[in-house]
């Protein structure tokens, strides 16, 4: 593994080495690093973060406009009439 002297975000390693060691390299990059992958000495690839890599996930019950409750009595357990006729017919 190779440091460039003119840039201290970034390293440059071979593609044999990349090879063997993607975890480690994908953390570098998750810190903010940026990875050159060399195969005989000559550029091939660079490894950088994704525009997305550090976006929050999203939480839960944080869109409510998007679900909708139909029935508000979704919860309510089914009266013996109800089952019955759920069971024989498909449907209460």
């Amino acid at each position: 593994m190779v440091y460039n002297s003119d840039k201290t975000d970034s390293m440059q390693v071979t593609s044999a080495y990349a090879k063997a060691n993607l975890a480690e390299l994908l953390k570098a990059v998750e810190r903010g690093e940026t990875v050159e992958i060399t195969r005989y000495n000559k550029p091939v690839a660079t490894l950088i973060a994704s525009r997305n890599a550090n976006a929050d996930a999203p939480k839960l019950g944080t869109a409510p406009k998007s679900v909708r409750i139909i029935d508000p009595n979704w919860a309510k357990p089914l009266s013996r009439h109800q089952m019955q006729n759920l069971i024989a017919k498909g449907s209460y």
